[in-house]
């Protein structure tokens, strides 16, 4: 039984992974959106959630924690003066996560999981132009 057991062993070994889902994040906040295995997306997200409310808090402790998991210095740069500000107001609930097919080779679920986007973009992609026709002028 594994009750109280967090988390998806992926079939790894606990270093590889770490490893997979420390490349897998900065990854992701490099290209803001990544597509994976919908086990492995669902992984991601507790982790990619995790970092942003560190670089929310924004203190000197956090930028170090979420260095020591994120492999590049301009992704921990961008996490905390882009992301940081972008998700303020929001408590948690930072990405989507999108099922797309199945893989031709072995047929695994595939996911999408992305940042959602800030509160202007999300303005204009809800509205549509409006499609009014001119009134005939009859002649």
């Amino acid at each position: 039984m594994r009750h109280r057991r967090a988390g998806r062993k992926l079939n790894r070994t606990t270093s590889h992974r770490l490893m997979m889902l420390r490349n897998m994040v900065t990854s992701l906040f490099e290209h803001e959106r990544l597509e994976t295995t919908e086990a492995k997306a669902k992984e991601l997200r507790r982790l990619a959630e995790r970092l942003i409310t560190l670089g929310k808090r924004g203190d000197l402790h956090a930028r170090r924690q979420a260095s020591r998991i994120i492999n590049s210095r301009k992704v921990v740069q961008k996490l905390f003066n882009e992301f940081a500000p972008r998700f303020a107001e929001r408590n948690g609930g930072y990405t989507h996560i999108y099922k797309t097919r199945n893989r031709p080779g072995d047929g695994a679920a595939l996911a999408i999981i992305e940042l959602i986007p800030t509160a202007g973009k999300e303005e204009k992609a809800s509205r549509k132009p409006s499609k009014k026709k001119a009134p005939r002028e009859e002649s």
